[in-house]
């Protein structure tokens, strides 16, 4: 969603900016977080969009997904098991794990949210709109 800004009868770039920046990563979120979810993207294109993404937003999204994909959900096999893969078969997913972890953004979401309580998007936009802030 693009935003724009009148200040006393002038357009604000700046948020215009900051907006469609927010867009794009999301959208790039999302396109991870989907690959993963539906299997649409392989594992090594994933394992190379995680390289380039924020660590406490690789993170976020593999922990969403686990959660959200618990036991009983009938997609749960699959999608469990693609992370399981990208893991596995990719140590520096791994890394990024650990270092995502240990991100104050990943603290203040556990502290004060569930991943149970989002859906997909607006998981991401909340997500998103932190580690960009």
């Amino acid at each position: 969603m693009l935003r724009i800004v009148s200040l006393h009868g002038f357009i604000s770039t700046q948020n215009l900016e900051v907006d469609m920046a927010f867009a794009h990563e999301q959208r790039e979120a999302l396109h991870l977080l989907h690959g993963i979810e539906n299997g649409t993207v392989k594992s090594a294109d994933t394992a190379r969009l995680i390289a380039e993404a924020d660590p406490a937003l690789v993170y976020l999204i593999l922990t969403w997904l686990r959660s959200r994909y618990g036991g009983d959900h009938p997609a749960a096999e699959g999608v469990l098991g693609r992370l399981v893969e990208l893991t596995s078969q990719h140590a520096a997913v791994k890394t990024k794990m650990r270092e995502g972890k240990a991100d104050s953004v990943v603290t203040w979401f556990e502290e004060d949210h569930s991943y149970r309580d989002f859906g997909d998007i607006a998981f991401v936009a909340l997500i998103v709109e932190k580690l960009e802030s």
